[in-house]
């Protein structure tokens, strides 16, 4: 794309918050053209006996990730950001936004880490006759609801926090039926939230909060328009005041579709995995599964199609934490190594060690974990007298460690006979290239893809949706995906080679045994009274 084109207002901006960094990223008329890329780094804290971000922060971390990005425009392409075409927000899916009727929050965002909700998911699971986790809003509002919460009647709005942000930004309380998925259970015929289960809810909270239809944001499907960038949400975004209104704003999506938009696996047979501060599958499903399992969640693809999700809240946290010891290790022997730099020798490292992991065993477990049947959480790294204590190892120990409780999920997937023909992953963990990948298809005994937008992750996959959007071409989105976007775009399959197959069968074996030793450490560890 040219300076002109930039210029004219043909550029399409996608951003995404993360768990641990909100991006903004620019494409052209290509939307596989990444024009710019701008970053901010936060983190979640815990308060209260909550994990919350602040809102103040999310505004702090989106100019800075947007101002990133103009100046790499401006530096590269020599012209301001004036006007774009179209713009997306993504964000982390689930979790807790309840606003009174001036549009105020009412209590702190609770994340979807926070495990606290069982009375309330439980409840709801079998009143819907279907898997309702803990971390869905309506497990955050239900649990409210049972604690008699002094905020519950003064609710007048719920969203996800990608909801939030595209409704500050354009005024509408919109959201894709993705994102939505993970607040309610929605109707497949419909693609709109599930009037009878609406209907079930609003019987039993009688009296207690207003009919949580009229709670809950509209719904829409990927493709339709969902209002524009208004004169406030540029200020928003862009206080120097360059940016004007007037872009059209495709449907707020969470991270879990535009995963699967940016992995281009959004048809049936296709899944993907989206490795950060959680790791998740997302399956799109041929058919409905024959049981429900408390470890799947069915959601949606941004267009609609039902998906089976194996969501885990740990992922590659602790091993961003060995990272950052050994990142001080190099520094302190006076050979100071970049992060970058540290992951690379590090996991490198990790295919030099045993198959098996040489008998060590390493849980990630920093917050609760539903699938594992643990609702705070205790990081472990263990081993036996007879183990193969080797760097080597040790790092594999802690790669398989981060896929051990997804394949817990991902075996159930196996057993109702789901088809897969191959995973496509995303996210930082995969750009230290076939390591990850490779022990990831060990783990799964498939072949996995990673494309070269893989580390652009979710911020490129709504800038994709956006520009679905702008396209309003007729297509359906996974024909405009494979047709528009990936015709040509390059990929890296690995397939699953035999020994690693064996070796991570016998880790998780391993992995699965020693879950007593995690509960036997939330029994008996408990936290630093003066941790941060």
């Amino acid at each position: 794309m040219t300076a002109a084109a930039i210029a004219a207002g043909r550029a399409i901006l996608g951003i995404e918050l993360g768990s641990t960094r909100i991006k903004a990223c620019l494409v052209g008329d290509d939307p596989a053209d990444v024009l710019a890329v701008g970053a901010h780094e936060w983190e979640n804290a815990y308060v209260d006996g909550r994990w919350t971000y602040a809102l103040e922060d999310a505004w702090t971390g989106l100019r800075a990730a947007y101002a990133d990005l103009a100046a790499q425009v401006r530096s590269r392409y020599g012209v301001p950001i004036e006007r774009l075409r179209a713009i997306g927000v993504s964000g982390m899916m689930h979790g807790y936004l309840a606003f009174d009727t001036a549009g105020d929050l009412l209590v702190p965002f609770r994340t979807w880490r926070n495990t606290s909700t069982g009375p309330a998911a439980a409840e709801l699971s079998t009143l819907f006759g279907q898997n309702i986790p803990l971390r869905w809003s309506i497990a955050h509002l239900h649990q409210a609801v049972l604690d008699d919460e002094p905020h519950v009647p003064h609710t007048a709005s719920l969203t996800t926090l990608a909801g939030y942000v595209h409704w500050r930004l354009t005024g509408r309380r919109v959201l894709g039926v993705g994102d939505a998925s993970g607040m309610f259970p929605i109707d497949p015929a419909t693609g709109d939230w599930d009037d009878a289960l609406l209907r079930r809810y609003d019987e039993l909270t009688a009296g207690r909060i207003p009919p949580l239809r009229t709670l809950l944001p509209d719904v829409r499907r990927a493709g339709a328009p969902a209002g524009e960038l208004t004169a406030d949400g540029a200020a928003l975004l862009d206080p120097a005041g360059s940016l004007r209104p007037g872009a059209v704003a495709c449907p707020p999506e969470g991270d879990a579709g535009t995963g699967m938009v940016a992995t281009n696996a959004v048809a049936p047979r296709t899944g993907n995995i989206s490795a950060g501060t959680s790791i998740f599958a997302m399956v799109v499903l041929e058919r409905p599964l024959a049981h429900a399992h408390p470890e799947i969640d069915l959601v949606t693809t941004p267009a609609g199609d039902p998906v089976a999700m194996v969501h885990c809240n740990n992922g590659a946290s602790e091993l961003a934490a060995w990272v950052g010891m050994f990142a001080r290790f190099s520094a302190a022997a006076g050979a100071p190594l970049a992060a970058d730099a540290v992951y690379d020798v590090l996991f490198r490292e990790a295919l030099a060690g045993d198959p098996d992991a040489g008998g060590l065993l390493a849980y990630n477990h920093l917050a609760g974990e539903p699938i594992a049947g643990t609702d705070t959480g205790r990081p472990l790294f263990v081993r036996t007298p007879d183990s193969a204590f080797t760097l080597a190892n040790a790092m594999r120990a802690q790669l398989y460690g981060a896929f051990g409780t997804l394949a817990l999920g991902m075996r159930i997937l196996v057993d109702e006979g789901v088809a897969l023909e191959r995973m496509h992953a995303h996210g930082g963990m995969f750009r230290t290239a076939g390591v990850a990948q490779r022990l990831l298809a060990g783990a799964l005994d498939a072949p996995v893809v990673v494309r070269r937008t893989a580390s652009e992750g979710g911020a490129w996959g709504i800038a994709v949706l956006a520009a679905f959007t702008a396209a309003a071409s007729g297509l359906p989105l996974s024909d405009f995906l494979t047709e528009r976007v990936f015709a040509d775009a390059p990929t890296d399959e690995v397939a699953p080679y035999p020994e690693d197959v064996a070796g991570f069968a016998a880790y998780l074996e391993r992995y699965r045994s020693g879950l007593p030793i995690e509960h036997a450490a939330i029994a008996h560890l408990a936290p630093r009274k003066d941790a941060p």
